[in-house]
């Protein structure tokens, strides 16, 4: 028996591949076990309040590929081995890429935890939070982190990373002049997710554009009009155009004006300041602002009336809007004011000496 463990096989003894063996399915199976238990003890322990620094090490723990475990598996037998040269390399190359790559994926999930915690905080707080930007700061990071790791790797596996660097940075100044459009969208994008001057779910009128936010890309932002159809508007001509977030608007302005006739009694004329303020104010969420006789027309009296309306919920201005003009209506009706309205004069062109006969 200590014969055929001393027996040479490949370079190595019966014995080492033996405790190779074990050592490799030891912690192929063991590390995956592990990794199962404790991701099933997950929501139980979610339920709880633990400290931060445990909520992240599950995040990270659900993050682990199955593919890093069995490399590590694999890592963990070859101490037990003498390789050959070539093979050695080949398996340093495989665990140093593999190794990188978990790294990554850790970085990536590290960054999502702290976002996320960041905007729940926020939304306790009553703040908006990054709703509509998460995905946009996600992508920025994310390809950063790769970008690092990967430069990490191969500065491992023995390449020259500075000249690769220095090499790259020229790349990068004439790949970023073909692609200078796409990469003003995407800094644009950055710059709404840092500044916030809209977020989703908000109502914006751009130019003639009006409609609510419903995605914010990283070259584009998709706003649903109130015709219906969807529109898009890269994230560069966003920021050049003047937008005005009326999402934000606690209350909106009506304005508008009342023509009256001047043969109206002075008495009833004296009491439609006080009826337009009753009207208005009788409506909830309505805020009465003046109502004044701005000026004598050529026709009728321009009385100028202003009011505004709190914009929670955003249906309650058009609501309020009907109520007050019905009402103005009945009112007018009931205390015998009459609306004036300007006379229009129809010019017939003569079509020449027949039509004058």
């Amino acid at each position: 028996m200590d014969q055929l463990l001393r027996h040479v096989y490949l370079g190595n003894t019966v014995q080492a591949w033996a405790w190779a063996s074990l050592a490799f399915l030891a912690t192929f199976l063991l590390l995956p076990l592990a990794r199962g238990f404790i991701l099933s003890r997950r929501k139980r322990i979610s339920d709880m309040k633990v400290p931060a620094g445990v909520d992240l090490a599950l995040v990270l723990l659900a993050r682990t590929s199955r593919l890093f475990l069995w490399v590590v598996a694999l890592y963990v037998g070859e101490r037990f081995l003498e390789l050959p040269q070539r093979v050695e390399r080949i398996s340093t190359m495989v665990i140093v890429v593999v190794a990188w790559l978990q790294v990554a994926l850790w970085g990536a999930g590290a960054v999502r935890f702290a976002l996320e915690r960041h905007n729940e905080r926020a939304l306790a707080q009553g703040d908006a939070g990054m709703r509509g930007s998460l995905g946009v700061i996600m992508f920025v990071a994310r390809l950063a982190i790769f970008v690092v790791a990967t430069l990490l790797a191969l500065d491992n596996l023995g390449v020259n990373i500075t000249a690769l660097v220095a090499g790259l940075g020229i790349g990068g100044i004439a790949i970023a002049l073909a692609v200078q459009t796409l990469l003003g969208d995407l800094f644009a994008s950055l710059s709404i997710t840092l500044d916030k001057p809209f977020l989703v779910g908000d109502m914006l009128r751009i130019d003639d554009i009006e409609g609510s936010v419903e995605r914010i890309g990283i070259k584009s932002t998709r706003l649903r009009s109130v015709t219906g159809e969807q529109v898009i508007v890269s994230n560069a001509d966003l920021l050049k155009s003047r937008v005005r977030n009326l999402g934000r608007m606690p209350e909106r302005r009506v304005l508008f004006t009342l023509a009256v006739p001047y043969d109206t009694v002075p008495e009833r004329m004296a009491r439609i300041t006080e009826l337009v303020r009753g009207v208005v104010q009788a409506q909830a969420g309505a805020r009465y602002e003046y109502c004044v006789l701005k000026s004598l027309g050529e026709a009728a009296l321009q009385f100028e009336v202003c009011y505004f309306v709190a914009m929670d919920p955003p249906r309650r201005y058009l609501e309020t809007l009907d109520a007050v003009n019905r009402q103005l209506l009945e009112t007018f009706a009931r205390e015998g004011l009459r609306f004036a309205h300007t006379p229009r004069a129809v010019l017939l062109a003569s079509a020449g000496p027949a039509a004058a006969t």
